[in-house]
C-alpha cells in the first residue's frame, strides 16, 4: 500500500518514521554479520540440522560453510532466501 502524500498527518509520520530510524540507529545500532552469522542464527532459531538443508547441498558442505572453509554460491543464496522468506541480502 502506498502512502497518502496528501493526507493531512503524512509529514508528521514522515518525520516521525525519520526521527525514529535517526534514534534507532545511534542508540541501538546493528550489528554486522555475515551471510554464515545469518544462516546460524537462523538454523539455531528454527532448530535445523546441517542434514536438514538439502538447498544448500550435503551435511559435509553445509559443515564447510558453517566453518567458513567454502561460500554460499547464488544458487544456495536464493533456495536460503525462498526457504527463510527473507531477501537474499541477507546472505551475501
Amino acid at each position: 500500500m502506498e502512502p497518502d502524500e496528501q493526507h493531512p498527518l503524512y509529514t508528521l509520520l514522515d518525520t516521525l518514521g525519520t526521527l525514529i530510524h535517526a534514534y534507532e540507529e545511534q542508540h541501538h545500532p546493528m550489528p554486522a554479520c555475515s551471510g554464515v552469522d545469518g544462516l546460524r542464527f537462523l538454523m539455531d532459531e528454527d532448530s535445523v540440522t546441517q542434514s536438514a538443508m538439502p538447498e544448500v547441498g550435503s551435511q559435509d558442505v553445509v559443515s564447510d560453510i558453517l566453518r567458513g572453509k567454502r561460500e554460499l554460491n547464488v544458487q544456495q543464496i536464493r533456495a536460503l532466501a525462498r526457504r527463510f522468506q527473507l531477501s537474499p541480502a541477507v546472505f551475501i
